[in-house]
C-alpha cells in the first residue's frame, strides 16, 4: 500500500510540474530550475515548445544511469518514473497562456512546480538529476553543494537574460525564490540531516535501520522528564534522500517515538556519501 500511495504521490507530482510549465511558465518564457529550465532553454532555441518533455526525458537517462551507481538504485527508480510521467503531461498539457502578466505567470508557476517537487521529495523520490549532477560536482571538487546549485541555476538565469533579455531574467530569479521557499516549506533542500530519535525500542529500530540504510548510530541513553522512564536516544546523519525510509522505518517500528530531524551544516570524520 504504501509503495501505491508513493507512485500516486508521484505522478501527482509530475502532473503539477507539467502544469506549472505549460500553463504559466513557458507561456511567459520564464524558467524553472535545473534540468527542467535547461530542458525549456533547449526548447526556445529549437523553437518548439513541444520539445521541452523529451528533452528533459534525454537529459536525464545519463544523470539516471550515475544516480543508480551514486545515491541508491530505488531512489532512481522511482526518480526517473518521475521524469518520464512529467514528460508524459508535458506532451498532453497544453501549453496555453492564462495570465498576460508575467509576474504572476513567475509566482503561480514557481509556487505549483515547487508544490510538485516538495511533495515527491516528501515520498523518497526527485523531479530530475539537477541534484544528483551537483552531488557529485561537490565531490570532485571538494567544495559544498549550494555552490554547484548557485551555478548552475545562475547559468539559466544568464542564459534566459541572453536569449531573451533581462527583464525575463529577473521574472526567472523570481520564480526559482519562490519555488525554493515552497519546497522548503513541504521538505527540506538541505543535503544532510541530523536526525535524533527518542525511543523505547532502541534496539529493535537500530537493527532496522541498519538493514535498510548504511548510516553509523550513536545511542545516548535518556530519562524521560515527565514520565522519569528510561528511553534510548539514537542519533544519526543521513543524506535528505533517506529522510522518507527512515521515517517509515521509525513508523513502523515505534510508532510513539519521538524524531527531531534538523539541518547539519558540515560533517567531519566519517560519513559514507557514495551509497
Amino acid at each position: 500500500m504504501t509503495e501505491i500511495k508513493k507512485i500516486v504521490v508521484i505522478i501527482i507530482g509530475a502532473a503539477l510540474n507539467a502544469i506549472a510549465l505549460n500553463l504559466f511558465l513557458i507561456p511567459a518564457n520564464v524558467y524553472a530550475s535545473g534540468f527542467t529550465g535547461v530542458s525549456q532553454l533547449a526548447a526556445a532555441l529549437l523553437h518548439n515548445t513541444s520539445f521541452t518533455g523529451m528533452i528533459l526525458f534525454a537529459l536525464n537517462v545519463p544523470v539516471a544511469i550515475l544516480g543508480w551507481f551514486k545515491v541508491g538504485k530505488l531512489f532512481t527508480i522511482y526518480s526517473f518514473f518521475s521524469v518520464f510521467m512529467i514528460s508524459v503531461f508535458l506532451h498532453f498539457v497544453p501549453v496555453k497562456e492564462i495570465s498576460h502578466d508575467i509576474i504572476l505567470n513567475a509566482v503561480f508557476g514557481g509556487v505549483i512546480g515547487a508544490a510538485g517537487v516538495g511533495i515527491t521529495l516528501k515520498y523518497g523520490a526527485s523531479t530530475g538529476g539537477l541534484d544528483i549532477i551537483a552531488l557529485v560536482l561537490a565531490k570532485i571538487f571538494k567544495r559544498p553543494i549550494g555552490i554547484f546549485f548557485f551555478l548552475l541555476n545562475g547559468a539559466i538565469i544568464i542564459a534566459a537574460g541572453l536569449l531573451f533579455g533581462w527583464e525575463k531574467a529577473l521574472y526567472t530569479l523570481v520564480a526559482l525564490y519562490v519555488s525554493t521557499r515552497v519546497i522548503d516549506a513541504i521538505h527540506t533542500r538541505h543535503v544532510k540531516l541530523t536526525a535524533m530519535i527518542v525511543t523505547k525500542k532502541g534496539k529493535e529500530l537500530k537493527e532496522a535501520i541498519h538493514a535498510k540504510l548504511v548510516r553509523g548510530i550513536t545511542i545516548i541513553p535518556s530519562r524521560g522528564a515527565f514520565s522519569n522512564e528510561d528511553q534510548e536516544m539514537l542519533m544519526m546523519v543521513i543524506t535528505r534522500y533517506e529522510l522518507y525510509d527512515l521515517e517509515q522505518i521509525v513508523k513502523k517500528v515505534d510508532p510513539k517515538a519521538f524524531t527531531n530531524v534538523v539541518t547539519t551544516t558540515s560533517v567531519f570524520g566519517f560519513f559514507r556519501d557514495d551509497d
